[in-house]
């Protein structure tokens, strides 16, 4: 049975973690799909070189708007998906390469699971291998779940693993879900010409999101796609290419393909975690403390799997965390959680940090809000966008921000000055005063916002 120094499980995030300070320790890292994880093979990346694909073919379907003659022929759906991920299978392909090559560490491709404490198992093609190590780290990341009515069908389905590489964009798409992943999707679906219908539980999409938000994004893709909320799915029947979805009302939607993007679960259910003593939370979550470390000696975990904010930016953080404490256990750092932007780029973008309004009542704050439109300053005027909008909620008295929010155009952009400051404790009021804002660009929208507080 070998032995390592150091083991780390999942080459997304976790292929981070061995910079070259490691380069003196016996590493392997296990891998049992794809070097780069969710991010760069079904996550983050491709989906958002798609969605820009989107937004270039909504802009000319929109052109008319200023005045321009323009028409949308076509996406050419295969040549799009074939520019997207040859670039990312090349990146992933170059990243596994570079490990495989390197003196200090061992790639094993397969499923690893625990046998023991510090004791591993990874079931591999070509057979079982059994090794040990001094100090594992546990970065396997999460998986689309999958409700009971899907997966008890035994009707084909897509997620967000497959999806975007499958070969021509389906004449009618339905899709199970009204969170991040699916309205990003439904965009980029819908600019590929799918009529796209989506079923959600609750009664407006992005639910998670601040409700001004929420209420406003819903009202604008009402136009563009069929909006089933408030339902449930009790049951998928039908044929492949021609599927019925039974909704718990008895209305029924038809679809060629259906997309299930009802939320993630972390894979810790498949490495027997048990058998090395680390604890998980209810949902699944790997337990870990503010270092990252695990419940058992010399085990720490990072990412999706342990992380209560599952968000690439999080797990690189985390990463950078792990990879300091295993060099340094008499200097340890922490990952700091309670400040974490996230975006989503749909059309319009929406990025939010912070607390939303209905988070401020449920905790019984005292909160001002402040709000600027987007057709309220002269960018917004040049861009014909009546619509966007900025909102940030702050203390009165002391002007700490407490959350902001922006939907439309270049919101994951905009939404950085009011992460700066919430991170280095700058109240609104100074951050409105105290720098030049440039005129006439967007971000106008923001100072405006928080011009709006009534501190």
């Amino acid at each position: 049975m070998r032995h390592h120094d150091l083991v780390v499980i999942g080459a997304g995030s976790g292929n981070a973690v061995m910079d070259d300070s490691f380069a003196d320790l016996d590493v392997a890292i296990v891998e049992e799909r794809w070097f780069g994880g969710t991010c760069l093979n079904s996550g983050c990346i491709p989906s958002k070189m798609l969605a820009y694909t989107a937004q270039v073919a909504r802009t000319v379907q929109e052109a008319g708007t200023y005045d321009v003659d323009a028409e949308l022929r076509a996406v050419r759906w295969r040549q799009v998906r074939d520019r997207v991920f040859e670039r990312l299978d090349a990146q992933r392909d170059s990243g596994r390469r570079a490990r495989v090559q390197q003196d200090s560490v061992t790639v094993y491709e397969g499923r690893a699971r625990f046998t023991g404490a510090k004791s591993l198992r990874i079931d591999r093609a070509d057979g079982t291998v059994d090794i040990t190590a001094s100090q594992i780290v546990i970065a396997a990341g999460g998986r689309p779940a999958i409700p009971g009515p899907v997966a008890e069908s035994g009707l084909p389905y897509e997620t967000s693993d497959t999806v975007m590489r499958i070969d021509a964009p389906p004449r009618r798409l339905a899709i199970l879900g009204g969170g991040y992943i699916a309205a990003e999707l439904a965009e980029v679906f819908a600019a590929a010409g799918s009529s796209v219908t989506v079923v959600e539980k609750e009664e407006r999409l992005l639910g998670p999101q601040d409700e001004t938000v929420a209420e406003r994004f819903t009202e604008l893709v009402r136009s563009r796609y069929d909006l089933r909320l408030g339902r449930e799915l009790t049951a998928l029947g039908g044929s492949p290419g021609a599927l019925r979805l039974t909704l718990d009302d008895g209305s029924t939607v038809e679809a060629d393909m259906l997309l299930v993007a009802v939320g993630r679960v972390p894979n810790s259910d498949r490495l027997n975690l048990e058998a090395a003593g680390v604890a998980t939370h209810d949902d699944g979550r790997v337990r870990v403390d503010r270092y990252q470390r695990t419940t058992a000696d010399g085990v720490f975990a990072l990412g999706d799997i342990c992380s209560p904010v599952p968000l690439k930016h999080v797990a690189n953080r985390e990463a950078e965390v792990v990879a300091h404490n295993l060099r340094r256990p008499d200097d340890l750092v922490t990952a700091d959680h309670d400040v974490v932007p996230a975006a989503v780029f749909t059309q319009p973008q929406i990025a939010s940090v912070g607390a939303t309004e209905q988070d401020c009542r449920d905790r019984g704050l005292d909160y001002r809000v402040g709000t600027a439109g987007y057709g309220d300053v002269a960018y917004g005027w040049a861009m014909e966008d009546t619509t966007g909008f900025c909102k940030v909620l702050a203390e009165p008295g002391t002007g700490r921000l407490l959350g902001a929010h922006v939907m439309g155009a270049e919101a994951s952009t905009l939404i950085q000055p009011l992460v700066l400051a919430m991170t280095l404790g700058i109240d609104a009021t100074t951050l409105a005063k105290s720098p030049y804002w440039i005129h006439p660009a967007l971000t106008e929208v923001v100072e405006n916002a928080l011009l709006d507080l009534d501190l």
